[in-house]
């Protein structure tokens, strides 16, 4: 069974920064594009960014310049280094691995407080 897990959401004042994990199989982070999506209360579910397994990445234009996302080969895992946040940052945050198929992780509360 796929798992990701994930770590690192919290509660943080606008202007600060977090840091998400998302930890997979080694099966899994060598063959899939990981990603991180997000969803606020009342809204559908956005992609946030994504890392091919080549490392190339792409962004939400909301959170271009803020927002960098990286993946450790050895540690196969994905992050989410999330800094200047805004109160509208706030969400579930979910990790994402793509390829034919889709898995989810678990999902970790980010709020951003005014």
């Amino acid at each position: 069974q796929v798992q990701l897990v994930e770590s690192g959401g919290g509660l943080v004042q606008a202007g600060g920064s977090l840091r998400l994990s998302c930890a997979t199989s080694q099966s899994i982070f060598d063959l899939y594009t990981m990603g991180w999506y997000r969803q606020a209360p009342g809204k559908q579910r956005e992609l946030v960014a994504i890392i091919t397994t080549t490392g190339s990445t792409n962004y939400a234009d909301s959170v271009k310049g803020r927002f960098t996302i990286s993946r450790d080969n050895r540690k196969n895992t994905v992050y989410l280094q999330m800094s200047s946040l805004k109160p509208e940052d706030t969400a579930v945050y979910y990790c994402d691995a793509k390829r034919l198929d889709d898995y989810w992780g678990q999902g970790t509360q980010v709020t951003v407080s005014s």
